[in-house]
């Protein structure tokens, strides 16, 4: 039996070397020609004439703005892509085919007929069951579209479990990269995908997420990690995904169709009504946003190789997390974090029970059982929790029920997307990455490092609103047991077990605890 054993898992060993050999010299035949962000000129586009005598004032300073509205991150992306004159370019993890998924390819449609160019990076996760709609738009002589990382195979559930298993040392590295820049002017850096729950028109479940809004030098740095992606090895264009498919006119003019009539839907009504009510991108840059100048900004992301076979290989000091360790081993007195999937593992529990036994005041946020949506993550954090707490770390838990502002669609349930971290009021993050080992070992991750005291006090009074009775549960240790507190009560509601979660749900969470996966968290 044993020997048996050995040759299945020899033959899987060489079945698997051979796919990514194969997957390789098809990939070096299939990749896209070089390109680069076109250069910004001084009055050339609407954001040109905006923009450009506010940064002639302010020399090496980059403009930022917190955008933790759902309803302003859509318009914003929406508003921006309307005005472009020069370029979009925009690099995404997930781009639902939803109503305001749709919304927006909407308007980078219109934009490329106005003489636009525009480029779309989107990670394989989402793409592969849009590929006809993609490659229609990929027909359009200004639209190009790019994949990272696909699988070879884009038909056929059976073909493509074959190549995932055979692949899977690469191809579960994906590009969890968020960015949307517009004439290498304006960028929009965070946490969100492109889909309904991230602009709060989701009817299950709406994400409390954030982004920055960048102007400056901070745009040009954004717009060179996106070049480094859309040049590198592990990026394909549609096309060469489909060779024997070749969209042209009569798909493109279905797509359009298709996307014209959003207008006469329900759903799109109150995001059509939000631009037309909004204005110009102008108006929020002048008043309706507060942006804050500091020439300590810079844009952050892992290099597109981290999702190479063999980037356990590599020299790992280049990647985003090496970046943001300094920013929790310097803390000085306070240390807020906010990570929906938080897996900090035995070196980060230490870590920051380290800096608690030295005086700062660390804070986590994260989400409840009952407001995640993917239990095995939280599994994999609720190991931890007793020693966090046991260190001086406090704990808190997202609820269910809060809604920081009135959903369009009425959901009654939130979760936490954002990910941030605040340090003694004065530097900070934000951006895609997680505290977890799947963002710092496996995907790639990009992100906004601060060093400015008005943006730190705009994300610290974000996550003291994120943490407050009425938003969280605020975990303690009784005398070495777990519980929960909920003091919108008085006197404060304590559970003893996750808040709002049904038996099965908590059982299921208690068996995955012990599973040996989480490197893969």
């Amino acid at each position: 039996m044993l020997v048996k054993l050995l040759l299945l898992a020899t033959l899987f060993a060489v079945l698997s070397i051979a796919a990514l050999y194969s997957y390789g010299r098809f990939a070096e035949r299939s990749l896209g020609a070089p390109g680069t962000a076109l250069p910004v000129a001084t009055d050339a586009t609407q954001l040109d004439r905006v923009l450009a005598p506010q940064l002639a004032q302010r020399p090496g300073q980059s403009g930022t703005a917190l955008i933790d509205d759902n309803l302003e991150a859509f318009a914003l992306r929406a508003l921006s892509a309307r005005e472009a004159g020069r370029s979009i370019d925009l690099q995404y993890y997930i781009w639902h085919n939803d109503v305001t998924g749709r919304l927006l390819v909407r308007e980078l449609l219109r934009a490329a007929d106005r003489g636009v160019r525009v480029r779309v990076l989107l990670d394989d996760i989402n793409a592969r069951g849009q590929d006809a709609a993609i490659l229609a738009l990929d027909s359009h002589p200004l639209i190009d579209v790019r994949i990272f990382n696909p699988s070879r195979n884009r038909d056929g559930i059976w073909w493509r479990a074959v190549e995932m298993a055979l692949r899977a040392v690469s191809l579960n590295r994906r590009m969890h990269n968020k960015a949307w820049i517009v004439d290498g002017r304006v960028a929009l850096v965070g946490g969100r995908n492109i889909g309904d729950e991230y602009f709060d028109a989701a009817e299950q479940v709406n994400f409390q997420d954030a982004d920055l809004l960048l102007v400056g030098p901070a745009v040009q740095q954004t717009s060179d990690i996106f070049d480094r992606f859309w040049n590198s090895r592990a990026v394909l264009p549609i096309r060469a995904l489909h060779t024997s498919k070749d969209a042209g006119a009569p798909e493109l003019q279905a797509v359009r169709a298709r996307l014209d009539a959003l207008t006469g839907e329900v759903g799109a009504s109150p995001y059509l009504r939000q631009l037309t009510d909004a204005g110009q991108l102008q108006a929020h840059l002048d008043g309706r946003l507060r942006l804050h100048w500091s020439a300590q900004v810079k844009v952050l992301s892992d290099p597109p190789e981290k999702a190479a076979p063999v980037a356990g290989l590599q020299r790992s000091e280049h990647w985003l997390m090496h970046s943001l360790l300094p920013l929790l081993t310097d803390a000085r007195e306070e240390a807020l974090l906010t990570s929906p999937y938080f897996v900090p593992g035995a070196a980060l529990t230490q870590t920051l029970g380290e800096k608690a036994a030295a005086g700062v005041q660390v804070q986590v946020l994260t989400n409840s059982l009952a407001a995640t949506d993917v239990a095995l993550v939280h599994a994999g954090y609720a190991r931890y929790r007793q020693a966090l707490l046991g260190g001086g770390v406090a704990l808190f838990e997202l609820k269910t029920q809060h809604r920081k502002r009135i959903s369009l669609m009425g959901s009654s349930r939130a979760s936490l997307h954002t990910k941030a971290v605040v340090v003694d009021g004065q530097r900070g993050f934000v951006g895609s990455f997680n505290l977890d080992p799947r963002s710092a070992q496996l995907n790639t991750e990009m992100g906004v490092l601060f060093d400015d005291a008005a943006l730190a006090a705009d994300m610290r009074a974000l996550f003291l609103h994120s943490t407050a009775s009425d938003t969280s549960y605020r975990l303690f240790l009784d005398n070495g047991a777990l519980r929960w507190s909920d003091a919108t009560e008085q006197p404060a509601k304590v559970w003893t077990h996750d808040p709002e979660s049904g038996f099965w749900r908590r059982l299921l969470v208690s068996v995955m605890r012990w599973l040996p996966i989480e490197s893969q968290l």
